[in-house]
């Protein structure tokens, strides 16, 4: 049984310019008292078939954890233009939210993010080159996040967990990933599409361990009256 669930994530500031940063309300549960801090780490994924471009924006440990209900913002920097390819920043990709304890994933949450240029352009030209990213501006696709659960161990050392299968994966490619998936779902859509509404097929979900969220997140005020709200974020 997980320990700490996530029970709502909120999108900030969307949408916004591309190098403006991320920020995400994030409430979550604790059934029990931690002896270790929660690592929280937001990545990017730079190019679509490339997990070397992929960038860890930021990270931070935060703890101690009261049990109970704890809510805390989560803010990254945008990601450095100069490890992304040109041909990269614009279109659909994915940005990353991730929850470890004692070095072990148990939690990822994965939104689909929309760059466009927000100038216009001769379609049959394209965008200006070199792109001028401050005029690109980003849209978070709040609604559908893709959240994947890991069974790790909480507590004692020797206490058994039921890992995943292992993946035997060549360096830089991405399949089997959830942002793999993701990705992989995105080619030819448009972010229209993806909003489709909550019987869209690709949305479904496919294994015990993967759900998508959305309402099912989302937690009532009333619920949240004996909240924890004072978190040490390191």
């Amino acid at each position: 049984m997980a320990l700490v669930n996530v029970v709502n994530m909120a999108v900030l500031d969307n949408p916004a310019p591309f190098l403006s940063p991320f920020s995400f309300e994030i409430t979550f549960e604790c059934l029990q008292p931690l002896e270790d801090d929660l690592e929280w780490k937001v990545m990017y994924v730079g190019q679509a078939d490339n997990s070397t471009k992929d960038q860890v924006l930021d990270e931070i440990l935060v703890g101690p954890v009261p049990v109970g209900i704890n809510k805390f913002i989560l803010q990254a920097d945008a990601p450095d233009t100069s490890q992304i390819p040109e041909s990269d920043i614009l279109g659909v990709t994915v940005v990353l939210v991730t929850c470890s304890y004692r070095e072990k994933e148990f939690v990822r949450i994965g939104y689909y993010v929309n760059n466009e240029y927000a100038e216009p352009y001769d379609p049959e030209k394209g965008p200006p080159s070199p792109l001028d990213v401050s005029k690109v501006r980003r849209a978070i696709l709040a609604e559908k996040p893709r959240v994947t659960r890991f069974p790790i161990q909480w507590g004692d050392k020797d206490e058994p967990v039921e890992e995943p299968p292992a993946q035997t994966e060549a360096e830089g490619q991405r399949e089997g990933s959830v942002e793999g998936k993701m990705l992989e779902e995105a080619k030819g859509m448009a972010l229209d599409d993806m909003v489709a509404g909550d019987d869209a097929e690709e949305y479904e979900e496919e294994e015990d361990d993967v759900s998508v969220e959305g309402r099912d997140m989302m937690m009532d005020d009333v619920a949240m009256g004996n909240s924890n709200t004072a978190i040490a974020v390191e």
